[in-house]
């Protein structure tokens, strides 16, 4: 059975992916949209950067994180100044990471809904005297629907899963950091299978459940195809 310890780590695991979802939908959104529209000779050295955490070793990732957000790091020194310390080992640290490592989950999905938007539906917008903010809300949302309801489950589910990133910037602190992913880790090298089979299993039904729904729910869309 689940412990309290599990039931904790279950708590901050989804409260971690709530956090960092809803924070890559608010920045990754516009930065889709304006991949999707732009024609700029940027477009290329952008989409590598955000596509980099589906090619890069979590730990690479987390080590590099893990320096930048360092007492000597630029993110640590700038954190120090502004009075909030450094990120390394706090709830704080573990959402950036995570939304760093899972951002390409999000705007991928998107910028491919976005892709697929046909210019006759803007143009009509634009022939209405609709502002762009007015066209984007009204239009261009309801048409990419499908592209967010995939960019914000594959988002939380990756977010869900993480493991080396977690633990290079998280570590291992209980009720503060350790998520499910490094307690699975934590009963595996004590030897405690039968508690790692019931969170894992935990785990494993809860990510296999909201793929059905994602694959249902979008069968007829080709959202799904725009993340390799």
């Amino acid at each position: 059975m689940l412990t309290t310890a599990d039931l904790d780590t279950l708590f901050l695991t989804f409260k971690v992916a709530s956090i960092s979802t809803s924070l890559m939908l608010l920045f990754g959104t516009p930065l889709a949209w304006w991949l999707a529209r732009t024609t700029s000779s940027w477009k290329g050295f952008i989409n590598a950067i955000v596509a980099l955490p589906l090619v890069l070793p979590p730990t690479v990732l987390g080590f590099y994180l893990l320096v930048l957000m360092g007492p000597t790091g630029l993110i640590g020194e700038l954190t120090t100044w502004l009075g909030m310390g450094t990120l390394p080992f706090t709830f704080a640290g573990l959402v950036i990471a995570s939304v760093l490592y899972s951002m390409p989950f999000v705007v991928q999905p998107l910028q491919g809904a976005f892709t697929s938007i046909c210019e006759q539906s803007l143009e009509a917008a634009a022939t209405l005297r609709a502002s762009p903010l007015d066209t984007f809300f009204s239009v261009v949302v309801p048409l990419a629907k499908p592209g967010f309801l995939t960019a914000t489950i594959l988002g939380f589910t990756h977010t869900v899963g993480e493991f080396g990133v977690v633990l290079m910037i998280g570590g291992n602190i209980p009720d503060k950091t350790r998520v499910v992913s490094v307690q699975i880790y934590n009963h595996v090298e004590a030897l405690e299978y039968n508690e790692a089979h019931w969170l894992a299993g935990c785990l494993l039904l809860f990510s296999f459940t909201v793929l059905i729904i994602l694959y249902t729910v979008l069968k007829n869309q080709p959202n799904l195809q725009q993340l390799k």
